[in-house]
């Protein structure tokens, strides 16, 4: 009996421990399908700052939620980080060599600096595949993203276009005042506006860049041409001191002092000169492609009826062309250099998902700014961001002087249009500009 039983009970061990045996390989098995399916995924990070709930940013992330449930096979690490926190962040790793695949870069010095320093390898074999897409972006758009001879480092998702000139149409009727198109009907409304105690331009030059970005690159080509500007940019043939440039900025003391701006407009904000504007106390405003952002999410609809946006009038005899809009191609996606293989490729199908044609249409589409030939739905923009955009379109583009100015020279022409408007002395100005630019040039 005894025998019998331990030979029962030996049989129920052989049968637990198979049992065993067979669950622990069937999770083995399981465990090896599941690292299999992971280790499958190709990898990849994407980093911007579309971080927001403007429309904009609220499209960007739609486009990379899409290509997620496109590719699932891709396993894809997007991080959107607030604006203001984003160009150190980014700074920060680049330092320690650890950048993401893919990541919004600034046209002009940020992406200059990362190709410097060997962080971007070129898209070109993007753009080769896609020769529709490449074709249909605007003159210009890859100006500052071509750092070698035929080769392309980003694709730009907007257009920075700074210096439209918005008016209220039923101020310039009431005073019959026309539309200024020369630089004498300019002095003309401005001295019919003062006279009816109307400021004629709003500017809220607190922040310094605003006067450059929004007034002097414009108002300077138009008296020295585009060509002057870049040979003293590369300080190549020109000086910031040539009498050309100092009349340049001889004009814009003439705005100053024939006060064409409100009282205190070095000590008020961009947002603030916006509202100014918006609320019918100031007949023109001269500013970027923000400001249709900006106006279309505080401003009434009835307040918002009598606008329109033209370009800064012409200016007799000068060497620049009159119906341009200083500007150029905004941020982009860029590829990190030491991204390969089916990264590489994964990393590149991801740009084109955002900054193709499908891209550049939801993004104009959010009342942004593109450096792209879209064919826009009126019903999904407000009518005056149509009007820009047709405007933009249609203009020649001439540079931002921040954008090809060195950091120390951008600063000096900052503080100089400050002076300016304070009393100082455009051949100072100059000189300063001047002095900024050769330090830098020769380091």
């Amino acid at each position: 009996m005894k025998k019998r039983l331990a030979f029962v009970t030996t049989i129920i061990l052989m049968i637990a421990l198979l049992a065993t045996a067979c669950n622990n390989s069937g999770k083995k098995e399981q465990s090896n399908e599941d690292n299999k399916s992971s280790e499958e995924k190709t990898k990849i990070s994407i980093w911007h700052n579309f971080a927001g709930d403007d429309l904009r940013a609220k499209a960007v992330r739609d486009l990379i939620d899409k290509y997620k449930e496109e590719h699932p096979d891709v396993e894809v690490d997007a991080q959107a980080i607030p604006v203001d926190g984003y160009r150190q962040r980014l700074s920060t790793v680049a330092a320690a060599n650890e950048m993401p695949d893919v990541f919004f870069v600034y046209a002009g010095s940020q992406s200059q600096e990362f190709y410097d320093a060997g962080k971007l390898q070129p898209i070109t074999e993007l753009m080769d595949k896609y020769p529709e897409w490449k074709n249909s972006f605007l003159a210009g758009a890859f100006d500052r993203y071509e750092f070698e001879k035929g080769q392309i480092f980003t694709a730009p998702l907007g257009m920075s276009a700074t210096s439209f000139m918005y008016y209220n149409k039923d101020l310039f009727e009431k005073h019959s005042v026309k539309v200024p198109t020369t630089w004498e009907e300019m002095m003309t409304a401005i001295k019919t506006f003062n006279d009816n105690g109307i400021t004629p331009i709003a500017l809220g030059n607190k922040a310094p860049w605003v006067a450059q970005s929004t007034i002097i690159g414009s108002l300077a080509d138009r008296v020295t041409g585009t060509e002057w500007f870049l040979k003293a940019a590369a300080q190549d043939g020109a000086s910031f001191t040539d009498p050309v440039f100092i009349d340049a900025l001889g004009k814009y003391k003439e705005l100053v002092d024939n006060k064409a701006f409100q009282d205190g407009a070095n000590s008020i904000d961009n947002t603030q000169a916006e509202q100014y504007f918006i609320q019918g106390k100031a007949a023109m405003m001269i500013n970027g492609a923000w400001s249709l952002t900006n106006l279309a999410a505080s401003a009434t609809p009835e307040q918002l009826a009598p606008i329109e946006v033209t370009t800064m009038p012409g200016i007799e005899g000068g060497a620049g062309k009159a119906n341009t809009i200083s500007g150029g191609a905004g941020a982009g996606f860029a590829l990190n250099k030491n991204t390969k293989g089916a990264q590489k490729q994964a990393a590149l199908d991801l740009i084109y998902a955002v900054s193709g044609p499908d891209g550049q249409k939801a993004i104009a589409e959010s009342n942004s700014m593109v450096m792209y030939k879209v064919e826009l739905d009126k019903s999904k923009v407000s009518p005056l961001y149509f009007k820009a955009y047709e405007l933009a379109v249609n203009s020649e583009i001439t540079p931002v002087y921040d954008a090809y100015l060195s950091a120390e020279a951008g600063e000096a022409i900052n503080n100089g249009l400050q002076e300016l408007m304070m009393g100082g002395k455009p051949e100072d100005v100059a000189k300063k500009l001047q002095d900024a630019q050769a330090r830098s040039t020769k380091k």
